[in-house]
């Protein structure tokens, strides 16, 4: 059976920094969560059109991945 995921929400500035990203750890900047999903996933992130992305990251690798910021 394929685990749970997590949506996780991306918006870009027109620079292509990252502007607004969910599920973020307060110790962590919207830029150096984005940045530490795309190092630690595989196969999870999908472009989307107007400046916008999507993780895709199954339940236990997010808290997995949260407790490094924490």
């Amino acid at each position: 059976m394929d685990s749970a995921k997590i949506m996780i929400h991306v918006r870009f500035a027109p620079n292509g920094s990252v502007t607004e990203i969910s599920e973020r750890p307060d110790a962590a900047s919207d830029q150096q969560w984005f940045n530490h999903l795309s190092r630690n996933t595989v196969n999870c992130y999908e472009s989307l059109s107007g400046g916008r992305g999507l993780f895709r990251v199954p339940t236990e690798q997010l808290i997995t991945l949260k407790t490094e910021y924490s």
